[in-house]
């Protein structure tokens, strides 16, 4: 054919019925998605109205919701960002030693372990944070009461039974840690060969190419794996239930017996026994702990979203 007689636009394939039924079904899954999560808001904005707008006296604690929830939202963000900055550093260099250092056979099964610890239920780690973690740190609090006192974070006096603070912060570490460390790992593993075999030809070190290579690639991967970590550590509930000994009150004193409690811990706690417009107080605490959960997951996607351009053909 003369290349003045080619078509000027070549015909596209019919789409096969099986692929209608499929991105029909994707998209309502989708929907379906926004839907609930619209129900989910409207449900805990409706139920919460009559604390919100109730006389302060009237609300638990004669002080209105907002002086309520704010010592509760205070302990929520405490625990599970200082969490968070334990747990996402060692996940990434544990992805680091299993992806790039570890024997294949001692890989192979710390990524099993790291998949189990993924799998193990709260309530477990909250029984090993009250048996055996705050028992042990009793002894290193007084330590760093006595030799750190002039920070506010351990400026005591140290709990005797250990049900601290920084024993929740522990517990909620490890609870992510195995997280954070499984979606790392995947995403490391995705580097592509020849930004590790183009750094060695350079000249680089191996720790080089870890830092020019493969870092910078699961950038993006590792903001929104610690996104993940933090969001389970916010609305986590039995384990810090169990190890938290709560008195109330704003400290940032974390190996103290006066401990803020948390949004989940608290409704976990006082649901149960609550009625009339107490139970709306909860759930306004509730809505408030929602809110920062979709603020978290939407500034991680803002974060992503900025690093998509970067990809292993460019």
């Amino acid at each position: 054919m003369p290349l003045s007689e080619t078509p000027s636009a070549v015909a596209r394939p019919r789409p096969r019925a099986g692929d209608r039924v499929f991105a029909g079904l994707s998209t309502g899954a989708g929907l379906l998605i926004l839907v609930v999560l619209a129900g989910v808001a409207a449900f805990l904005l409706v139920e919460a109205w009559p604390a919100l707008t109730a006389p302060p006296e009237e609300v638990p604690g004669g002080r209105g919701v907002a002086l309520y929830v704010w010592p509760l939202l205070f302990g929520t963000a405490l625990s599970a960002v200082f969490a968070l900055l334990i747990a996402a550093p060692l996940a990434v260099t544990i992805a680091l030693f299993v992806t790039y250092y570890a024997p294949r056979a001692l890989a192979q099964g710390l990524g099993y372990l790291i998949d189990l610890l993924a799998a193990v239920p709260s309530i477990i780690y909250g029984l090993w944070g009250f048996t055996v973690l705050a028992p042990a740190t009793v002894g290193p609090s007084g330590w760093l009461a006595d030799n750190l006192g002039f920070v506010p974070l351990f400026a005591g006096p140290v709990s005797a039974t250990g049900r601290t603070m920084l024993v929740a912060i522990l517990v909620l570490a490890v609870m992510i840690l195995p997280i954070i460390t499984a979606v790392v790992r995947e995403a490391f593993r995705q580097v592509p060969r020849l930004h590790e075999e183009a750094a060695h030809a350079l000249g680089a070190t191996r720790w080089e190419m870890l830092r020019m290579a493969v870092l910078p690639f699961g950038r993006s991967a590792v903001i929104g794996a610690s996104m993940l970590g933090l969001g389970r550590a916010l609305g986590e509930t039995m384990a810090v239930t169990i190890v938290l000994s709560v008195s109330g009150g704003v400290t940032v004193n974390l190996i103290s017996s006066g401990n803020p409690s948390t949004i989940a811990a608290d409704i976990a706690l006082q649901f149960p026994e609550s009625t009339g417009l107490a139970v709306n107080t909860l759930i306004a605490s509730g809505l408030v702990l929602f809110a920062v959960t979709f603020a978290v997951n939407m500034a991680a996607r803002t974060v992503i979203n900025r690093r998509s351009e970067f990809s292993g053909a460019n």
